[in-house]
């Protein structure tokens, strides 16, 4: 198993594809992008089964989500979701994605064992959509989302991260667009991620400034399912059974029941999101390490992990990554 010196036990495994993305949200790259992992220290389609294997059969992992970047760039993602599919244990597989291509890969991805989708969304506007990803493709987003919802790759859960001065007034009407639509809404905090480095927090739109504009909208009351480790703390709407998620991983935080790991495109453990260290497994295992050799790199690794992300310490740094090279 993947335990930390807290007791904490990761089963939860978010794997980066790649570093690439075809949008430019403000709060993760620039405008002109980023310079992209060359081709050689990305993991190829076997690399990353490989580890997913050992993962799941080797050390208890229980769930397998894949990311970017955007990963429904990564040529062979329905061939490496049919493979996870057929590992046994076979694992929950899910992706974290920005819905530009879904509509064509919604229905394959299904037939390959993909179960369900988390689909990036910031805005109802298209104005707002160019200016905050500075690309016009907010008609492929919707019919991304529409495409997974036919195919059946639910629950499908809507991301939003609203910002301050752009668009935090359309909290109420992006819930009740998804209510109408039966997709399930968690907003999330703006984390320290931006390959910038310019989140503040005095920009940042809290969870209890989130609620409290859903709640003169909306009745909300907390959700009595146990939430494990779950990072949104979830509410019922008008007395149910529809949701809506609140993640405050910066006034909120969930460290003590986190259960993720994360692997990089290049093949990097990081044992939190806003880790500042990581481990190689890229290097080893092409230089011909067993199965078992990477498997206690892996447990290593997750021993390492700190109590907490630590954004209230004076001393914290944000990392070197960008969220786009790291994996949500």
């Amino acid at each position: 198993m993947l335990r930390d010196s807290f007791g904490r036990v990761a089963t939860d495994l978010r794997v980066s594809l790649t570093d690439k993305c075809n949008l430019r949200c403000t709060y993760c790259m620039p405008p002109e992008g980023l310079d992209w992992l060359p081709t050689a220290q990305v993991l190829t389609a076997d690399e990353i089964v490989r580890l997913v294997r050992i993962g799941v059969e080797m050390l208890g992992i229980t769930e397998v989500r894949y990311t970017g970047g955007e990963p429904l760039v990564r040529r062979e993602l329905v061939e490496i979701v049919q493979r996870t599919a057929a590992l046994r244990p076979r694992p929950q597989i899910s992706l974290t994605t920005n819905g530009i291509g879904l509509a064509r890969l919604a229905e394959p991805l299904r037939a390959a064992g993909l179960d369900r989708v988390n689909v990036s969304l910031d805005t109802l506007d298209r104005e707002h959509f160019k200016r905050l990803t500075h690309r016009d493709r907010f008609d492929d987003v919707i019919a991304g989302l529409r495409a997974a919802h036919e195919a059946g790759l639910r629950p499908i859960k809507v991301n939003t991260v609203l910002m301050r001065g752009i668009n935090e007034d359309e909290a109420v009407s992006l819930l009740r667009f998804c209510l109408e639509q039966g997709y399930e809404l968690r907003f999330i905090e703006q984390m320290p991620l931006d390959a910038q480095h310019g989140w503040s927090r005095a920009a940042m739109v809290t969870a209890d400034e989130i609620l409290a504009k859903l709640s003169a909208a909306f009745d909300l009351t907390p959700d009595q399912e146990e939430r494990g480790s779950a990072p949104a703390e979830r509410f019922l709407v008008d007395g149910g059974p529809a949701r809506v998620g609140v993640i405050g991983s910066v006034t909120r935080p969930f460290c003590g029941s986190c259960d993720r790991v994360r692997l990089t495109a290049d093949g990097q453990v990081r044992n939190c999101l806003f880790a500042r260290e990581e481990s190689d497994l890229r290097g080893p295992m092409r230089a011909g390490a067993s199965d078992e050799e990477l498997a206690e790199r892996w447990r290593a690794a997750v021993r390492g992990k700190r109590a907490g992300h630590g954004i209230d310490d004076p001393s914290f740094l944000q990392p070197s990554r960008p969220m786009s090279a790291i994996g949500g």
